[in-house]
């Protein structure tokens, strides 16, 4: 089950805790079982990096469909 989750989500990553790219070390000790919606979110973080973009498609205009992609997101 997904470690980040207060409900049961199938994990399907082992996640490094301290990434190896980072000097983690590849033990038991530093790894924990997440989703894959979950292990995107902390790798993300992990290396500043934005959140992933959720949504996907385009429309017959080429352009993204999701609210959430960079092109539709309000200027600020």
């Amino acid at each position: 089950m997904c470690e980040a989750e207060d409900r049961a989500t199938l994990a399907t990553v082992v996640d490094h805790v301290t990434p190896l790219a980072k000097g983690g070390r590849d033990v038991d000790a530093n790894t924990r079982n997440l989703c894959d919606r979950h292990h995107d979110e902390v790798t993300a973080k992990q290396f500043g990096k934005a959140e992933p973009v959720r949504g996907k498609g385009v429309g017959r205009d080429g352009r993204p469909t999701s609210p959430d992609h960079p092109w539709s997101r309000a200027r600020r």
